[in-house]
């Protein structure tokens, strides 16, 4: 297997910055939006994303997890998956909703993910920001809203997102290819 380096610790950081600063500018004060990182690896992703605007706004933003595995069109399909924990401790009826997660590729979780946060209700928007987009492996129309970093991908390929918040060294993006 070879593993490509595609973000590193500093670079990342700066990343995540600018994710944040698109972010404010289209939601401003936030007063009306919540943050929702996918589970299992967007939740990483997600908090520190919370973490850097309400550090910069010094506004409270609503964040929850959310685990959309029951509600993929490949569920049955697929091996035995474990399933993970949904903390959404609130209500999205008309709020602006910002869904987070670490990689983007067919999009099947993502709209697995717009199917599971009709238990929270019906929100104003929803719009998608994720690390990296796997661009050319889409299988369903979902585009994201902010994008950390584009990535040309083989199917035969992976990206492997490494969080310190898992017991890794550092924070790392790989290419990994068989």
């Amino acid at each position: 297997m070879q593993h490509k380096l595609i973000l590193s610790s500093p670079l990342l950081g700066i990343t995540i910055s600018r994710l944040c600063q698109e972010l404010i500018e289209n939601h401003q004060d936030f007063e009306n939006s919540v943050i929702i990182g996918l589970q299992p690896r967007g939740i990483f992703f997600a908090e520190r994303i919370h973490q850097e605007l309400e550090s910069i706004t010094g506004v409270k933003i609503p964040i929850g997890y959310l685990d959309a595995t029951f509600y993929r069109d490949d569920y049955r399909r697929r091996e035995l998956v474990k399933a993970n924990a949904t903390k959404v401790p609130f209500i999205i009826e008309n709020k602006q909703v910002i869904l987070v997660d670490d990689v983007l590729a067919t999009g099947r979780m993502v709209r697995a993910a717009l199917d599971a946060m009709t238990a929270f209700g019906r929100p104003s928007k929803v719009e998608l920001c994720v690390l990296i987009d796997r661009i050319y492996n889409r299988d369903l129309p979902i585009n994201p809203d902010y994008v950390g970093k584009k990535v040309n991908t083989l199917a035969t390929e992976k990206v492997l997102v490494e969080w310190k918040e898992q017991g890794h060294e550092a924070d790392n993006i790989w290419l990994i290819t068989k």
